[in-house]
């Protein structure tokens, strides 16, 4: 189920507690708390020497106080309210958390850092449906952005922002070319995956209007895409061959590429990606539990 779905409810129920409590339940223990103590102290003056001192006092404290607690469902429910509201706002509208489950983004992400992902950078919006409602911004080229999988909303994935709206993306023998203009690619020493115990090629490649950027190419996968899907929206707007694929992207969409390329499974494969499936940009690597160094800031 939806983690913000979740949430939702969660705010919802806790804060219909929180409100009937300021609105009626709050109300009602002042009054009952009233009526016990009149009565206590009705009994004290009808006790001449009985109903004075410390003993007295500390009596009738503890029945205000017992009068006036609420029960314990309420506690529990409206008292977490502030903190579910803050948690819910922080995560719809500012950054919200996640994990790296695999390793398609290698070397820039690698599998089990945690990342944050900054949610107004391309708009404010509406949590849940995750209708834009503020336009702030627009992915660019080079971002390393979180969006929801197209053939699975309920799936959230992260690739690089490859093509914009209107730009025509080619990938032929390994190599990107945007717009007529080819990236650059600069060799580093070969990469080691610690995971599958293997080298690949690494290296710095810049897109036209883009920061740089590390990838990995296997040196024995072929060039041409294979087991692409045949019917995702705006097929015909990419041509395949045996070197690789050109697209043109079109309105509202995105074309997205994880920087380990030969184990990516991106928009070479199932498509675009729709503007409104975007949940922000990643920016920040907080945690890796197996490496206390990744954290920071990465292209």
């Amino acid at each position: 189920m939806n983690f913000a779905l979740i949430l939702f409810v969660l705010v919802v129920i806790t804060g219909i507690a929180w409100v009937a409590d300021k609105l009626v339940f709050q109300k009602q223990r002042r009054v009952s708390a009233q009526a016990a103590l009149a009565e206590f102290d009705a009994r004290r003056a009808a006790m001449p020497g009985h109903g004075s001192g410390a003993d007295f006092e500390s009596s009738r404290s503890r029945l205000a106080e017992e009068k006036l607690r609420q029960p314990w469902w309420l506690e529990y429910s409206a008292s977490f309210f502030p903190v579910i509201l803050a948690v819910f706002v922080l995560r719809s509208f500012v950054v919200e958390p996640f994990k790296i489950p695999s390793g398609s983004m290698i070397p820039t992400l690698l599998i089990g850092d945690f990342i944050l992902v900054n949610k107004y950078e391309y708009g404010l919006r509406l949590p849940v449906i995750n209708k834009k409602i503020v336009s702030l911004g627009e992915p660019q080229r080079g971002d390393v952005m979180v969006f929801r999988y197209p053939k699975d909303p309920s799936l959230d994935y992260i690739k690089r922002v490859i093509g914009v709206p209107g730009d025509v993306v080619t990938y032929e023998n390994k190599r990107l070319t945007v717009n007529g203009k080819p990236a650059q690619y600069d060799a580093l020493p070969d990469y080691l995956d610690e995971e599958r115990l293997s080298y690949s090629k690494h290296y710095k490649e810049t897109l036209p209007g883009g920061a740089p950027h590390g990838i990995l190419n296997d040196a024995d996968r072929p060039a041409f895409v294979a087991g692409a899907d045949p019917d995702f929206p705006f097929r015909e707007n990419c041509t395949y061959n045996q070197q690789g694929v050109t697209c043109k992207v079109p309105s509202g969409h995105y074309f997205v590429m994880g920087d380990n390329r030969d184990n990516s499974l991106d928009s070479r494969y199932w498509g675009f990606v729709p503007d409104e499936n975007i949940v922000g940009k990643a920016f920040l690597i907080w945690m890796n539990l197996g490496n206390l160094g990744r954290v920071g800031s990465f292209q």
